[in-house]
C-alpha cells in the first residue's frame, strides 16, 4: 500500500511539472506565432495550461478530484504534443524538406 501511494504522489508531482512546462513554454512564447501557426491565440493557451496546472496540483490522481485530473492532464499534453512542436517550427521558419 505504501508503494502505490508513492507512485501515485510521484504521477502527481510530476504531471504538476508537466503543466507548470506547458504554462511557462506558452508564456515564453511569440503572440503571433500562435496565429502563424494556425492555433488558438496566446492568452487562450496561457489560461488552457494555468488552469490545467492549478487542477494537478489542487485535485490527486485518484479519488473524486480525478474528474479534474484528467482533462487538466490532456489539456497540457495537447499543448506539448500538438501546439509546442507547430510553435517552434514557425518561429525556426518552417521545414527544410
Amino acid at each position: 500500500m505504501l508503494v502505490a501511494f508513492w507512485i501515485l504522489n510521484v504521477i502527481h508531482w510530476g504531471s504538476a511539472l508537466v503543466g507548470l512546462f506547458a504554462f511557462v513554454h506558452a508564456l515564453l512564447q511569440r503572440a503571433d506565432a500562435y496565429s502563424a501557426a494556425d492555433r488558438k491565440t496566446k492568452p487562450i493557451w496561457m489560461l488552457i495550461t494555468g488552469g490545467a496546472t492549478l487542477a494537478m496540483v489542487l485535485f490527486p490522481v485518484m479519488g473524486p478530484g480525478m474528474i479534474f485530473y484528467v482533462p487538466a492532464m490532456a489539456a497540457a499534453l495537447v499543448y506539448i504534443v500538438d501546439v509546442r512542436p507547430k510553435l517552434i517550427e514557425v518561429q525556426r521558419g518552417g521545414s527544410s524538406w
